[in-house]
This record gives C-alpha cells, structure tokens and sequence, in this order.
C-alpha cells in the first residue's frame, strides 16, 4: 500500500497562496507609497499574479478601487475661454432686463387677477335672484342672432331667460 502524501500537497498550495498574497499585498503598498495609479491590470503585472486571482480576492479589490477613486484626478468647474466670459456691463444688462421683466409681468399679474376679481363678483352678482342678466362675460351683450333660423314671426331673442325654462336656485 502506498503511503498518503496529499498533507504535502495541500501545504504547498497553501504556502504557494501566502507567498502570492504577500506579493499582492507589498506590491500595492510600494505603488501607493510611490504615488502610482493602482488598477487591477497594472497590480496584476507588476506583482505577477493573474487578473482573476485579484477579482476573487475581495479585500484587496476593495482596497484598490479605493486607491484608484482616490488617486482619479476630480473635475474642476469647466474653464470658459476669456472671449467668452460675460464681462460686468454685460451681466449688470442682463441683470437689468430681467428686473425690468420682472416689474411688468407683476404688473400684469395684478391686472389680471382686479379683472377675474371683478368678473367673479359681477358672476355672483348676476346669480342673486331677481336680477335679469346672466352673462358669463362682464360688460359684454350677447350678439343678435341673425340667419335662417330667424323670422319675422318670432319674437327677437332676448338676453333674459325665458319663464319655461326652470331657473335653479342655490342656497
């Protein structure tokens, strides 16, 4: 019978994954130290150890794409040529109009809501029992009605309601 060598073995690849997570490990500590850019693809040439290896080990893929985020130069604000740049006079313009625009759509606005604030109230008004118009534009007459439904036998159309129409009333 043959004696069992697999301890040997399996101590071997043991020692073998030390030995290869040592030299991971010091290699990206001198490319940090140096001020390197670390990535996975130039750890892995320089430490001489496989691309799969480094993806399966995930302690130390954390820590390099930590080191990489760190080391990515930021973007700044985009510099705008000096031709381009607004000067003083001309954003004070800008600044300008926009008050300016500013004061006549306020000024607008307040028209508009004194004419809906006397639309509605001449509305309410024309609602109250008793009173002959009803209109849904203020200051407005109904135009005549004129065509080939008119005659002369038919009484002209009137801007009161008629008694046969049911008026409703609200409380």
């Amino acid at each position: 019978m043959r004696a069992d060598n697999t301890r040997h073995i399996v101590t071997a690849a043991r020692q073998r994954t030390e030995q290869t997570r040592e030299r991971a490990v010091s290699t990206l500590r001198r490319m940090d130290a140096a001020g390197q850019l670390v990535t996975l693809a130039s750890l892995a040439s320089q430490a001489r150890v496989s691309r799969s290896w480094l993806y399966r080990q995930d302690d130390l893929r954390g820590e390099i794409e930590r080191l990489r985020d760190r080391s990515r130069p930021r973007p700044g604000p985009p510099v705008v040529p000096g031709r381009q740049r607004a000067s003083s006079t001309s954003l004070l313009r800008r600044l300008e109009a926009a008050a300016d625009r500013i004061h006549r759509l306020e000024s607008e606005n307040e028209q508009l809501r004194d004419a809906l604030g006397r639309a509605l109230g001449e509305r309410r008004a024309a609602e109250i029992p008793g009173q002959a118009h009803n209109r849904d534009t203020p200051n407005r007459k109904s135009p005549k009605i004129t065509g080939p439904c008119s005659n002369s036998t038919r009484e002209p159309a009137s801007s009161t309601p008629s008694s046969s129409y049911p008026r409703s009333s609200k409380p």
